[in-house]
């Protein structure tokens, strides 16, 4: 099983003293008496169902259980981003089921081990942590009121056993020691706050260790997940490179070749039919523009396969050169404290270039928008514009290689672009370098 721990905003976790007045100690007791109520759920969905055929002849719990059955996903991703905003536990999700509500969905859920995992976390785990985080969250409680005793026990009523030590002129006492009620109760509610934290601590400890092993895959069926998703990649990859291989074979034959073919043309003609140095000079002039243009259709070729720049001053000038090339003004953000791999940079500059290139063609756009952000392990590049919308990649207008693209390195696709726009597309990379 593999566990990925998440720390806010980047940063590396710091450990922190478990003492009564830590601001994280006082995080961690809210963050689990905040996760009591997703970990008493599938216990109350079985209750309720009792309750409701209590009052029949027949009790049953059946269809408390056929409810939490059914609801294995939708509780398993609760369970998931809890663990993540409250421990900062990454938990990967389990390989969906297809048709997971027809009678086929059903038996495969039912004969599947990881789905008697999560209920083992949901009716068993999950509730008994629960009972530790009550726990822990009462000593909190109970510490605050013994330790602060003194602050309010004047308050209470005359009669009453708090009341009789702080106030009375004839003082009780303890084993008869002569030591009033409240100041053991003040002594153990110190105790009780010096303890709590680490009590807490230990049951968020025990609650990130069990959950990964139980909501999450099996080290196996990650494995396995893993062999499926490399599989699917390399295909995607090859898909994407004969595509790019095609690309250039028909830019090469209906651009260059055809610039070529016209100027051997031309000089052919200025060879063998001129016979004024006036039509020469035209000859040489037209032949002259149509090697310039070839010359700029070669450059361009190549600045789309992989510029120079881009080895040389990296991700941020070779897409500068990009965004200055385009017939609308971009607004484009590059923050990149280091520089990616090079197969990571050269992905990156593929999708922008492409998507801007999409954008020119087909968005209808007036302006467009290009962030680039390296955080933690990844790099985040978003495009977006404020054109008509509706791009597709079943359409062929080039995302589906660039989703293609970014699945070849574990990176991840997504656009949004619903009619009449805006376009939003939000690529995501690995990048450990």
């Amino acid at each position: 099983m593999t566990t990925i721990l998440v720390s806010p905003r980047g940063a590396a976790a710091r450990p922190y003293r478990r003492v009564p007045w830590s601001p994280h100690a006082w995080g961690q007791a809210l963050y689990l008496a905040g996760g009591v109520p997703a970990q008493l759920a599938a216990p109350l969905i079985v209750v309720g169902s009792f309750l409701a055929t209590l009052h029949r002849a027949a009790v049953l719990v059946l269809p408390g259980m056929v409810v939490v059955f059914l609801a294995i996903p939708l509780l398993t991703g609760m369970q998931r981003h809890r663990m993540r905003a409250s421990t900062g536990v990454v938990i990967p999700p389990q390989p969906p089921i297809e048709h997971r509500l027809s009678v086929a969905g059903i038996v495969v859920a039912a004969r599947s081990r990881a789905t008697w995992r999560q209920l083992g976390y949901h009716l068993l785990a999950g509730p008994a942590l629960a009972a530790a985080a009550v726990a822990a969250v009462g000593m909190w409680l109970a510490g605050i009121m013994f330790t602060l005793v003194y602050a309010y026990a004047w308050m209470l009523s005359s009669g009453g056993w708090l009341w009789r030590g702080q106030s009375s002129s004839k003082v009780d006492s303890l084993l008869r020691l002569g030591v009033p009620v409240d100041v053991y109760l003040t002594a153990v509610g110190i105790a009780l706050l010096f303890a709590a934290p680490w009590v807490t601590a230990g049951v968020a400890t025990l609650d990130a260790r069990i959950a990964p092993g139980l909501l999450g895959p099996s080290r196996a069926e990650e494995l396995e997940h893993r062999v499926q998703h490399l599989t699917q990649t390399r295909a995607g990859a090859v898909d994407a490179a004969d595509a790019e291989r095609r690309r250039l074979e028909r830019d090469l034959h209906d651009g260059t070749q055809q610039r070529l073919v016209s100027l051997a043309m031309n000089l052919g003609m200025a060879r063998a039919q001129a016979t004024t140095a006036d039509e020469a000079h035209q000859a040489i002039a037209e032949a002259h523009e149509e090697a310039k243009a070839a010359l700029t259709e070669l450059r361009n070729l190549i600045r789309g396969l992989h510029p120079a720049v881009l080895e040389n001053r990296g991700l941020d000038a070779a897409l500068s050169g990009v965004a200055a090339r385009m017939p609308i003004p971009v607004r484009l953000t590059v923050d990149l404290p280091r520089r990616p791999s090079p197969v990571i940079e050269a992905v990156a500059y593929f999708v922008v270039s492409e998507a801007l290139a999409n954008i020119a063609k087909h968005a209808q756009a007036s302006q467009a928008e290009v962030f680039v952000h390296h955080a933690g392990d990844r790099l985040h590049v978003i495009v977006s514009d404020d054109g008509m919308g509706g791009a597709d990649p079943a359409l062929g207008t080039g995302l589906a290689g660039l989703a293609k693209r970014a699945s070849a390195v574990d990176g991840t696709f997504e656009i949004v672009s619903p009619p009449g726009g805006p376009t939003l597309l939000t690529v995501d990379l690995p990048c450990t370098r």
